[in-house]
């Protein structure tokens, strides 16, 4: 008996010939590998987009979280005397006036909400704080007009202290003292885009002046009698004492 080996060696060098030959006359053979390159790259390029997508929505929802849920709002009631704050003592009337606004506060901005007043002159109005931008907008809700000036951080206590504020006055009534701030208008603002989101939220569409203290213009920004139609009060507070802010046009 005669005994037949093949060497492996040219068995497997054979079999590669063979698969040539096939994959050249057969072209569906012949792509075989570029389908399975192009199945990874689309399969990579779909994760990707899915991670894409994920990320978007992450991003979307927080915002939507932040500019959309119901911001809390807070209340609070001051009553004043008209006077030296240390008049607290036996010489104090026996009825004080008292004041309430709502505020909405966030770490840049607060709204002051400030409801027509009761047995006392006074207009109704929005009071606009922009922390971040230093400035400060009163909308009269009676003439529908904004005044904008620079924000006093005398007047007004920076958020948290304000958030602290109200949480006492929530609590129970406060009593405090009146003080009076003297603004004039000096020029209107024809594009109120510059002051920032906020504010041109609050202006926009209607008319918009600037303003100074008359402290802080030249001779005092004396006033003449025919001028005194034209001014307005707003007693409003964002700090431990109430602010009778008084806004004339020259």
């Amino acid at each position: 008996m005669v005994k037949i080996a093949f060497n492996s060696a040219l068995a497997q060098k054979a079999l590669g010939k063979e698969m040539t030959v096939a994959a050249e006359k057969d072209p569906e053979l012949a792509s075989a590998p570029v389908i399975h390159e192009g199945s990874t790259g689309r399969c990579l390029l779909t994760l990707l987009g899915i991670a894409f997508i994920l990320s978007g929505l992450i991003v979307g929802g927080a915002c939507l979280y932040r500019y959309f849920t119901p911001k809390r709002l807070y209340h609070g009631t001051m009553q004043y005397n008209d006077g030296p704050h240390e008049v607290f003592g036996e010489n104090q009337p026996y009825y004080l006036p008292r004041i309430e606004e709502e505020v909405e506060i966030s770490d840049n901005m607060a709204v002051i909400s400030v409801p027509p007043p009761h047995f006392r002159p006074g207009d109704p109005a929005y009071i606009l704080h922009d922390f971040k931008r230093k400035l400060t907008a009163y909308l009269d809700l009676t003439l529908r007009t904004c005044f904008v000036i620079h924000l006093n951080t005398s007047v007004v206590l920076p958020p948290q202290d304000l958030i602290d504020l109200f949480l006492q006055l929530m609590s129970g009534s406060y009593r405090s003292y009146l003080v009076h701030e003297d603004l004039v208008v000096t020029e209107r603002i024809d594009d109120v885009k510059p002051l920032g989101y906020y504010i041109r939220r609050l202006c926009d569409g209607k008319e918009t002046y600037r303003m100074q203290r008359r402290s802080s213009l030249s001779g005092g920004g004396i006033q003449k009698r025919s001028a005194d139609n034209e001014c307005f009060t707003i007693q409003h507070f964002a700090n431990k004492f109430v602010t009778e802010t008084k806004i004339c046009k020259l």
